[in-house]
């Protein structure tokens, strides 16, 4: 019997006339409804003809998870007071409960969009709802894509509605051609925010890791809130071991409530209880962001928040793909506060300061511009758009992380050169995995047959839980006899994944294979998935993965001093420069070699060693970043050589050159006439000489084996070839940068081209009699004199020789003559003879 009553008390019924009127003019609709309005239940019934008298259509509800599908799916069917596979059902992955008479089916986004690659019409659908679309799952924003291709070349008539828990819907409706934007008023009731930071400093999360001073913290709040105020607590954390840690701090919590949890992986019965309503204990529910908008949770008037979220990331220089906890949004925090308004005025306690609100960032991250795209890139290019071009996205997918996407796809096999899907790409696209486990499925069973195959697999598409350890093979006999939820959850996917394998495959899996103990098969599975993280030991705990990124293991596991491993997951911690290892298998070199079979090289290296600061001639195998074998090569290639004596020049720079002094002195003349002159004269700096080196230093480098051959080479000589010989200004050298210049007293004296002006430091005495400065660079630059005292001490500095007889040298002659009575002190050094020598030698 239809529960009349409860349906008529829905604040969305208001807002059902000017939706169908939307859907009957545009044939789309945004939906802004905040939670408990009633958009996930009334309108699905209401649109499908069951409540009301218009016509029954058939009803297709996405949803972005697999507990709000079955939610919603009850709900319904409570409404309707029927039992769930009548006219309300739903699919979830691994679970189905709908027949011939249902009319509103609930699904999750993955199902939904399996559904489109198999039957883009979704023949016998006429309205598709897409719900929490706010939230941006990957998921969700490429069904949307897929379904606006299908309403414009195939359905015009399929109605589509997006239903946001927001009212940040103009985007989505401009991605709906312009559709109307419907709002349904909520019931809502006054919530007082609490502001309840920590006393002390939290650092702040990083990767999957929160501070467990916050864990304690939340507890603590949780705690004061059940003593301050009265009803149900229902308290935000960011994943399952975080819940697990604060349901453990409440053992005791007062007045004897009930800590339940509520996330993806707690077991059916109690999410059931969750969403029923309390029984008269009071409870605590802990739950995960599914809980802001996706679940109605009864009976709480009080919202613990913690302010963290859990959002996918891709970290492509590292090739590691993970959730991360990140500072929930403000959209987050107020979808989390209006939950304790739902029923009656409540409270939010907000685990951070006000100040930190402003901080916070507006929306959500969309998952298409953070996550791993290589599922999103299969789904494109079997939809026919393998550069996702034609889509129509409210956010497009980044290049960079698209382009690494599609070399993923290529390496498995799944598109060809041009991206399009090939016929394994298709089967791959089939299983309902992401196409890295999807290729070791495929491949897998070849090699260990279809069942121990899809087992590991399943492994795989949902980690175990931490207490089943960082051993896969370990994890894998663990959820074989665990009577766990995650173990009954493992076992369906288990065999659907064996199903889905046997629909697709061209031929028989193997019965048995090579790989017959659980830690052969479990790490030929996990290298097939993960190929760029095998790993070869490198010393004590600390491996080196074929993508070049280090692998550490924790402290105790089982793992450590395996030649080879293959990561399954891993992630990086603080400050860390190497992975951390959460799951991974023993493998031996053979199936490393076989799984990354892709990334073997085999070849000549000639390269020039860091560590021994010379060239170094190999024969050398290697698997992406890890070395197998090597030897050393007699005859290396001459090419190859000559590249590594450069790179080793640019590494060590030119001071690995023989320069000597006269070497020396040429490059600072040839710098010296560049900063004066210009062209013709070349830049002899470290540099340009470097990027010249072939020119100058080629003859030289073809004979060059080692560094002892450059230590030998002349480099004055070899600089000699970058003069301007061309256009005849080489000859001019001696003209324009003299070495040296040959002063009064018949000496020829070397001029210094090191500093800023050319120096000539020659005795006062051997430039009597010289009236104007020498001048070098064809007369346009004067040299600085360095007047020195009999002894070679400095006397004096001039640029000014003239000015310097006239007006500095008596100074420096009544200093000087006592001290060096025997050399002439004239009264007139213009007039006077140069002279090399003392008085009685003269």
């Amino acid at each position: 019997m239809i529960r009349t009553d409860v349906l008529e008390q829905l604040p969305v019924r208001a807002a059902l006339p000017s939706l169908v009127h939307a859907l009957d003019g545009h044939g789309a609709a945004v939906l802004c409804a905040p939670p408990g309005t009633g958009k996930t239940t009334l309108v699905p019934l209401a649109l499908a003809g069951l409540t009301g008298s218009g016509p029954v259509r058939r009803v297709l509800v996405a949803e972005p998870r697999r507990i709000a599908a079955r939610a919603a799916a009850r709900r319904m069917a409570w409404l309707l007071g029927e039992e769930v596979g009548g006219k309300i059902g739903f699919t979830v992955r691994g679970e189905r409960r709908a027949g011939p008479s249902t009319v509103v089916e609930v699904v999750t986004t993955g199902v939904l969009l399996q559904r489109l690659q198999r039957d883009p019409e979704l023949a016998g659908v006429d309205v598709v709802v897409l719900d929490e679309c706010h939230e941006r799952h990957l998921d969700a924003d490429t069904a949307a894509a897929f379904l606006l291709d299908v309403r414009a070349a195939l359905r015009p008539e399929l109605r589509l509605v997006a239903a946001s828990a927001t009212t940040d819907a103009e985007g989505w409706a401009r991605l709906l051609g312009g559709a109307p934007v419907v709002e349904a008023a909520g019931v809502s009731h006054p919530v007082e925010v609490v502001w309840a930071p920590p006393e002390r400093a939290i650092r702040p999360p990083h990767g999957m890791r929160v501070d467990p001073a916050l864990l304690e913290h939340v507890a603590a709040v949780v705690r004061r809130a059940l003593r301050e105020r009265e009803g149900d607590v229902l308290c935000f954390l960011p994943g399952v071991g975080e819940i697990g840690r604060v349901a453990g701090l409440l053992g005791g919590a007062p007045g004897g409530a009930e800590v339940l949890q509520v996330h993806g992986r707690a077991p059916a019965a109690v999410q059931d209880a969750v969403l029923a309503g309390g029984t008269g204990t009071r409870r605590v529910v802990l739950a995960t962001s599914v809980a802001e908008s996706s679940l109605t949770v009864p009976g709480v008037r009080v919202v613990v928040d913690a302010g963290l979220a859990r959002e996918p990331r891709m970290d492509h220089a590292r090739g590691l793909s993970a959730l991360t906890t990140v500072r929930a949004s403000r959209a987050s925090g107020r979808q989390r506060a209006g939950r304790a308004g739902r029923e009656a005025p409540g409270a939010v306690y907000r685990c951070w300061t006000e100040a930190d609100e402003t901080r916070l960032p507006a929306f959500p991250a969309a998952e298409i511009t953070v996550a791993d795209l290589t599922a999103f890139a299969l789904q494109a290019a079997c939809w026919g758009d393998p550069d996702a071009t034609g889509l129509a996205l409210l956010d497009a997918p980044p290049a960079g992380a698209l382009a690494a996407a599609r070399s993923v796809l290529a390496a498995t096999g799944a598109v060809d050169a041009d991206g399009r899907p090939t016929d394994r790409g298709r089967r791959m696209a089939r299983l309902g995995v992401h196409p890295r486990l999807a290729r070791a499925l495929l491949d897998g069973a070849r090699e260990v047959g279809a069942r121990r195959a899809a087992e590991v697999v399943a492994l795989l598409s949902e980690e175990p839980p931490r207490e089943y350890g960082d051993d896969l093979a370990a994890a894998w006999r663990s959820a074989r006899r665990g009577n766990d939820a995650y173990g009954s959850r493992w076992r369906v996917e288990a065999r659907r994944l064996e199903s889905a394998l046997r629909s697709v495959s061209e031929e028989p899996a193997a019965a048995a294979s090579r790989a017959d103990s659980d830690d052969a098969v479990a790490g030929l599975i996990a290298a097939l998935a993960f190929p760029e993280r095998v790993a070869r030991l490198r010393g004590g705990a600390s491996y080196l993965m074929v993508s070049g990124t280090g692998a550490e293991l924790g402290d105790g596991s089982r793992l450590r001093t395996a030649p080879w491993l293959a990561v399954a997951v891993a992630d990086r911690p603080v400050a860390a420069a190497s992975a951390r290892v959460r799951l991974g298998a023993v493998i031996d070199e053979e199936t490393a070699r076989a799984a990354a079979g892709s990334l073997l090289d085999e070849g000549e290296e000639v390269r020039w060693s860091e560590e021994r600061r010379d060239v170094v001639a190999r024969r050398v195998a290697r698997l992406g970043a890890v070395e197998l074998t090597a030897s050393v090569l007699s005859a290396p290639d001459r090419g190859l050589v000559r590249a590594a004596l450069l790179e080793g020049l640019g590494r060590e720079g030119l001071g690995l050159l023989r320069w000597g002094a006269e070497g020396a002195a040429l490059r600072q003349r040839l710098a010296f006439l560049r900063r004066e002159l210009g062209e013709p004269w070349p830049d002899v700096s470290d540099e340009a000489l470097l990027a010249r080196a072939d020119e100058w230093l080629g003859v030289e480098l073809d004979r060059a084996r080692r560094r002892a051959d450059l230590e030998r080479l002349d480099a004055g000589s070899a600089l000699e070839r970058l003069l301007p010989w061309a256009s005849g200004d080489a000859v001019r050298l001696a003209e324009l940068a003299p070495e040296r210049i040959e002063v009064p007293s018949g000496s020829r004296i070397r001029v210094d081209y090191g500093g800023e002006q050319p120096v000539l430091a020659v005795k006062l005495q051997e430039l009597f009699g010289l009236h104007e400065t020498p001048r070098v660079a064809g007369g346009r630059v004067p040299v600085l004199v360095h007047l020195l005292s009999p002894a070679g001490r400095p006397a004096a500095v001039t640029a000014d020789l003239a000015s310097f007889w006239r007006d500095g040298y008596r100074s420096v002659r009544a200093e000087l003559r006592g001290r060096y009575p025997r050399h002439p002190w004239p009264e007139d050094p213009a007039t006077a003879t140069a002279t090399r020598r003392a008085n009685a030698r003269r």
